[in-house]
Formats: structure tokens, sequence, C-alpha cells
């Protein structure tokens, strides 16, 4: 790559006042050492510590930092996609401020891109570290469901700009920004890289998180499976529920009327049965319904994907 590219850190930050000067120090001394243009953009992620003095400082003495400030937590999501309007660079790298990641690993990460090997880095955690089994379940899941062949999703990457284009605006969804990426073609790798200690402040995963996330990697899924052809699953299920309604309809008949074929003393307490028929057989309509406003949702999102194609074109142009 020429030195026209431009590499820049993504850096949310929560009340990480102890850790920013640090962390803006070896930025400093190891992003020289890619051998591109770089920048570093902090977002101030609704902070109620000394965030904001601490930043406005190290802005004084650091040219390459830009500083973006949420007056309200919004989440690491929201964070990058603000980081990501700001910044300038090609290839964007998602940094925590917490330094358990050090700036002189940014270049390992990088290197695949601007080699024009990959469209997507991500770093594999090396060393010991807390939450080690959620995040063994929660790869194996996502490997699972979405067949991608890398270790760690859920660590630093890295990854060209038009990467974010395709990223939902959905909260948290900055879990899933590789499985994203690699449905919609981009070339994905990964490497090795070192997990540290926190050495100040807390960390913000809280257990609560767990099933927020599970029902959100259920939604990526589903998105994923299901988002250009809705029909496909709410139509099949709706007429797997129509047709158990149309068969249980058919038993009722002849049970109701069975003096015909000799079932006379089974002519009444077929209540539940036509009851069954009834949920069954609006169930099936219902999902039906449903299967046809999502392909016109569907079509709409189509129709947005391609002004984005388009757009993309032109700044290629």
């Amino acid at each position: 790559m020429t030195g026209l590219v431009r590499v820049s850190l993504l850096v949310p930050a929560k009340d990480e006042a102890e850790n920013l000067p640090e962390f803006v120090r070896q930025c400093a001394e190891a992003l020289p050492g890619i051998g591109v243009p770089f920048e570093v953009v902090v977002v101030d992620d609704g902070s109620r510590d000394a965030t904001a003095t601490v930043l406005h400082d190290l802005q004084a003495r650091y040219p390459f930092l830009h500083v973006v400030t949420h007056l309200r937590q919004r989440g690491i999501a929201d964070a990058l996609r603000s980081a990501a309007d700001t910044a300038t660079g090609d290839v964007l790298v998602f940094y925590p401020a917490d330094l358990q990641y050090r700036p002189e690993d940014v270049g390992r990460l990088v290197a695949p891109i601007l080699a024009n090997d990959a469209d997507i880095v991500t770093g594999t955690k090396q060393g010991k570290y807390e939450r080690a089994f959620v995040s063994s379940v929660y790869n194996a899941l996502c490997r699972w469901l979405f067949g991608i062949r890398v270790t760690d999703l859920n660590s630093v990457k890295a990854f060209r700009r038009d990467v974010m284009l395709v990223q939902p605006l959905r909260p948290d969804f900055h879990r899933y920004m590789v499985v994203i990426a690699a449905a919609e073609g981009f070339r994905l790798t990964s490497t090795p890289v070192p997990l540290y200690p926190r050495n100040a402040g807390t960390s913000k995963f809280t257990w609560r998180r767990i099933p927020v996330g599970v029902l959100d990697l259920l939604s990526v899924w589903f998105q994923l499976r299901f988002g250009r052809k809705p029909m496909l699953f709410f139509g099949i299920a709706g007429a797997v529920l129509f047709l158990i309604g149309f068969v249980a309809g058919m038993i009722a008949l002849v049970l109701r009327y069975g003096y015909l074929l000799g079932f006379a003393d089974l002519k009444t307490g077929f209540r539940p049965l036509l009851t069954l028929v009834e949920m069954m057989v609006v169930s099936g309509f219902v999902l039906f319904g449903f299967g046809f406003i999502g392909e016109m949702l569907a079509g709409v999102r189509e129709d947005q994907r391609e002004l984005l194609r388009r757009f993309q074109s032109s700044r290629r142009d």
C-alpha cells in the first residue's frame, strides 16, 4: 500500500481516565512503525470520571489524537460508528483504551489488509483472561451457526472502511461485525494478539449481558439466513400449521358426523379439537401475512443495498 493509506484507531472509552495517558503515549511510540500515516480517534462514551479533561490535555500534546464526545453512554457499537464518521483512514482498527491490548500489536493486525491479503483481521487472544468460558461458548456457537473459521470473534480487529457500511445500526451488534462482514463476502483472517491484565479501571462486562448476547446471536442468525427471503421461513411455518389445521379439521368432521361410518358414539366432546383447528388455521394465515410483509421489507432493504453499492462504486471512481 502507498503512503496515501491512513490507519485510524477507533477507541471507545468509558471512564478510562487512568489508562488513557499511557495508552496514547504507547500509540505515539508504536504506530509510526506501521509505515503509513495514522490517527487515533477516542470516543468519550458518556464518562463520569475525568476522561474529558484528560483527553483535552492529551489532544493538545498529540496532533494525531481526535476526540468525539457522547453526552451519555451509548455503547461500543455507537461509539465505533461515531469514531468511523470522524476518522479519515481507509483501514480502521477497533481498539479498547483499557491497555489489555497494546498499540504495539496494531501493525500485526493491519499488515494483511495493507498487503491486500484480507479485508478484516480479527485478533486471537493469547494468555489468561476473565470470562474465558463465556467467550469460548460464544465463539463456538458463532462457528457452528455461521461457519466462520476463526478462533476468536470478540477481540480487537482491523478492517477496511467498507466493512462499516454493511454493519446494521443496532446496539451491541459490534460483536457480530466479523460474522456480518464474512456473510457480505469480505475476506477474513486472524492473527494472535497478546492480552494483558487490566491495570486500572473496571470491566464494563456484566453477567446481565449474556442473555442479551444470546438473543442478539439468534437475531443475527435469522437475519443472515432468512433476511433476504423471509417467506422461506414464515411461508413454510405457515403452511405446516395450516396443513395441521386442515388435517385436524377433516378428522373433526369425520368424528362429528361419524354415524354414517359407524362412529355414532363419538359425536360429542370434540370442542378442544375444533379449537386446535381454529388456532392452527388462523396461525397459518398470520404467518403467511408476516411472510408477505417481510418480503416487502426485504425489497426495500435490497433497494438500499443497491444504493449502497452505487455509492461505493462512485467513491472508487
